[in-house]
């Protein structure tokens, strides 16, 4: 995928809802590459933001046994959309996210991350230090998944099908 095409960075002249459903579609189709590619292979899931929990739901149709860590600093969607309580953790990344390493070590075949916002620097620092967050919960072999670029030296990045609707970014954990 071409760095900076469609990736919603307000330049385009398409309208927002245009431009959420080339997001969404561009996610979607993300997640079952995504799947395809951890397919057969042990670990849990993570959504890094739980947002309106639509991400949530669709990991949990494509991934039904296996279990979803989830992160976020709020929890707003219905009761059907809320993870289990012990699989939900609920504050500063920096800080539940660590716990939730110490609790379940390296656990995850496939991390999700979807934070970008209009920001771009805001972003590229909150990726800074999210990435290390991420890498202490995948497992060598793991699959990280994100709408921002994020970068750790053991991980390799993947070619995703080529869209230009929107950029989306996947890694392999090496070690």
């Amino acid at each position: 995928m071409a760095a900076g095409v469609g990736n919603g960075d307000g330049g385009e002249s398409r309208s927002l809802l245009d431009r959420m459903i080339d997001r969404m579609t561009v996610q979607r189709n993300a997640l079952a590459w995504a799947e395809r590619a951890v397919a057969g292979r042990d670990g849990l899931v993570l959504e890094v933001g739980l947002g309106k929990g639509r991400t949530f739901d669709h990991l949990r149709h494509l991934f039904p046994p296996r279990d979803i860590l989830v992160f976020d600093m709020w929890v707003r969607v219905p009761p059907e959309l809320t993870p289990d309580e012990d699989r939900l953790f609920v504050g500063d990344f920096k800080e539940t996210m660590p716990a939730a390493a110490e609790r379940f070590g390296r656990c995850a075949r496939l991390a999700h991350a979807d934070f970008g916002s209009t920001d771009r620097n805001h972003d590229a620092a909150q990726a800074a230090w999210l990435a290390p967050l991420i890498d202490a919960l995948v497992l060598p072999g793991g699959v990280v998944l994100s709408d921002r670029p994020l970068d750790r030296p053991n991980w390799t990045r993947l070619d995703l099908p080529s869209d230009e609707r929107w950029t989306y970014h996947a890694w392999r954990v090496e070690r």
